[in-house]
């Protein structure tokens, strides 16, 4: 049973309860306290002798690369003679990480036929085996997870035996389930009887640099070297993205405002790493660029009184093009505290089709869900739609204390069917407005792998039908599963059309920085239909573009317009946005020259006033989650800009992120696209990564060529 720390606590994979892993994970094998305390052994694993199913004791001579180890002395094993193995230290309690070639006598073609773990006593070393490693690559390493917390082979080796509250094993695709590519290569679950204040000292020498950098670039593992035997490539060619043009160059002469709404989804990021990690190309349109750098958290400073947000830029040059600027645009969401949350009335709209039943829709789509109910309180409620080739009720709305009746619910599903999810999104809605809570959180979450194939189901019925439903007053979140059949599309544009937020949740990991950690700014809007508008000074500004939102640009009149649908902000949540600018002055092929015009002046002829410090103007227009009329913010961004190795961590990891995305979109606009340039500029802006997200950035950078 893994731990259940506060939610204040930050780990990088958070907490998962017992119910969640033993549901979730068939093979796996576990220890409690109770059947190995008070054991005269100086080692935990020494413990586990005779405890746990399938795991064996046996004794050999057999050490790593010994050519005796196989039969006939041949240095060629084969998959099933091929294990990895923790080996312990007889008399210091640490564990050295290593392969063990097995012989194929009788005992070993027994054990071999075992599917648990096997513990084995081999000239005074006990060793832990996990087996199905198909490589005695020394670099391939189990993930090691003490307390919630992933940690190297230094600290794994330091636990104190007398400390150990239980230890899991997790193996095959239940590890990559729950933990993502990282659980490739089996885990290692130790649950302690640390104190809290040891658990952050862990967590705090796990958060250096180097220590994450290790952790999470298991150095081997290269883009190109994914084996497709341990890394099967799975099929895209169903899934389903909109295909867009990159935002060109304006000319601020004829087009002197840049308008859009801002975009707090972060699927896109998610969804990139799924194909990376799974060793494929990423397809182009399945890169917002925009997605990727919100992905990441940046340090901007909380508003002050009744402000919803605060605005924040930063000026400096575009790493990509020396002779350019960029200019960084950040949001910040206020906090609100968690007893000052609004009720929730939340409608769970759950795709239960055929498409759902693989390991990482519905099954994991349940498990993360739970995360959600863990978190209500009396006040809130929860009900359950379910749709395949109909939709329907099963559990009306529910308090919020009631976990267990929830849970149950949730368990008894099943996939099955056609998908019907027009039919679904109708029933969601009626049961949301049914129970809708005045001034509190009405939402409508949707979780699916968006393959509706009943009644209405194309994209333009979609965004038809959302559009109508947002004006009930309730909130959209879609959570997307799955690949192979993958509808990206879909979901984006009932996100983006109905008042809503959009993730990919590929493994618990995921769902846990989304539905846990980050829980009060994904599901509580602070304000709606939030617009920015921008108007560049042509003094300095020669040329401008917009760095991605490609799908969520308006047109200058829409502005002002409150009757036009824009992006969500969340409590606590940040927004940032980047202009790559042209100043004045400078020769560019990418510069659109202006015609000379004979009845009508520029811009910059007819411009009045002296306005030399000043870069541009920049314009908010929000409303509040309940009000329709907007309000609008105006700051003037001055004309200062700083070189770029002065600019702050959080703008050169942001300069990254959007660099890294645009060579993946093997964008014209770039002209310097290696991969280590970007690679160094990410880890510049490192310092800022208590969970390792940007960390494991640098970790994907690297894998690309």
């Amino acid at each position: 049973m893994l731990s259940s720390p506060s939610s204040s606590e930050n780990h990088s994979f958070g907490y998962l309860e017992e119910a969640i892993i033993e549901s979730a994970v068939n093979k796996s094998v576990s220890a409690t306290a109770e059947t190995i305390q008070d054991r005269a052994n100086a080692l935990a694993i020494q413990s586990l002798q005779g405890q746990l199913p399938g795991l064996k004791i046996g004794t050999g001579s057999a050490q790593p690369g010994n050519k005796k180890s196989v039969p006939g002395g041949s240095p060629v094993a084969s998959q099933n003679q091929i294990t990895r193995v923790f080996t312990p230290q007889s008399d210091s309690g640490e564990f050295k990480v290593g392969v063990k070639v097995n012989r194929e006598d009788k005992t070993t073609e027994q054990s071999l036929k075992d599917k648990g773990t096997s513990l084995t006593n081999s000239q005074d070393e006990n060793t832990i085996v996990l087996r199905g490693v198909g490589t005695i690559d020394l670099n391939v390493k189990p993930l090691l997870i003490v307390d919630g917390i992933p940690v190297d082979e230094d600290n794994f080796r330091g636990i104190n035996p007398n400390t150990v509250k239980d230890i899991k094993i997790v193996k095959d695709t239940q590890a990559t389930s729950i933990y993502g590519s990282r659980g490739v290569n089996g885990v290692v679950v130790i649950n302690t009887k640390m104190t809290r204040k040891e658990r952050k000292r862990l967590r705090k020498r796990m958060n250096s640099i180097n220590k994450i950098q290790q952790l999470f670039n298991p150095g081997h593992v290269e883009f190109k070297g994914k084996s497709p035997e341990t890394h099967p490539k799975i099929p895209v060619d169903n899934e389903e993205y909109e295909s867009f043009e990159e935002n060109k160059f304006e000319n601020p002469a004829t087009a002197p405002l840049s308008t859009f709404s801002i975009d707090v989804d972060n699927a896109s990021y998610t969804n990139v790493r799924r194909f990376l990690n799974n060793g494929q190309t990423v397809p182009k349109h399945a890169v917002r660029v925009e997605e990727m750098i919100n992905f990441f958290k940046y340090q901007y400073p909380q508003p002050k009184g009744d402000a919803p947000f605060l605005i924040n830029t930063e000026y400096s040059d575009a790493p990509w093009n020396p002779k350019h600027k960029l200019l960084k645009i950040g949001l910040k969401g206020k906090e609100i505290p968690s007893a000052d949350l609004p009720a929730s009335n939340f409608v769970f709209l759950i795709d239960v089709s055929g498409s759902m039943e693989d390991d990482n829709k519905l099954p994991l789509l349940k498990q993360s869900m739970k995360l959600l109910v863990n978190q209500m309180r009396r006040e809130d409620r929860i009900a359950i739609v379910v749709y395949a080739g109909a939709a329907g009720l099963v559990l009306p709305s529910t308090s919020g204390a009631e976990k267990a009746k929830i849970i149950a619910a949730l368990d008894n599903l099943n996939a099955g069917g056609s998908t019907a999810g027009g039919a679904g999104i109708e029933l969601a809605y009626k049961t949301a407005q049914e129970n809708f809570i005045k001034s509190g959180n009405n939402r409508v979450i949707l979780a699916t792998d968006g393959d509706f194939n009943v009644g209405a189901s194309s994209d333009k019925d979609m965004q038809t039908l959302i559009e109508e439903k947002r004006k009930s007053g309730v909130f959209l979140t879609c959570l997307g599963y799955g690949m192979g059949n993958y509808k990206d599309a879909k979901l984006e544009i009932l996100a983006d059309k109905g008042n809503g937020n959009y993730a990919y949740i590929d493994n618990m990991q995921e769902a846990t920085r989304f539905l846990d950690k980050e829980f009060k700014g994904s599901m509580y809007a602070i304000a709606k239909d939030v617009k920015i508008q921008i108007e560049f000074n042509p003094k300095h500004v020669q040329s401008y573009r917009l760095i991605g939102y490609e799908n969520r640009k308006l047109r200058d009149e829409d502005f002002v317009n409150d009757a036009i649908d824009a992006g969500e902000l969340g409590s606590g949540h940040t927004v940032t946005a980047l202009y790559e600018i042209i100043p004045t002055g400078i020769e560019s092929e990418l510069f659109p020259v202006v015609p000379q015009l004979k009845y009508s002046t520029t811009q910059t002829q007819t411009q009045t006033g002296n306005y030399n410090d000043e870069l541009a103007t920049i314009k908010f227009r929000h409303k509040k989650p309940d009000e329709d009329k907007s309000k609008e913010i105006v700051q003037v961004i001055p004309n200062v800009a700083v070189p770029l190795q002065k600019a702050s961590g959080d703008f050169k990891f942001a300069a990254a992120v959007a660099w890294f995305g645009l060579k993946l979109r093997d964008s014209k606009l770039i002209p310097i696209k290696e991969t280590e340039a970007i690679k160094q500029l990410a880890i510049q802006g490192l310092q800022n990564d208590p969970e390792g997200y940007r960390a494991e950035f640098v970790r994907l950078v690297d894998m690309v060529k």
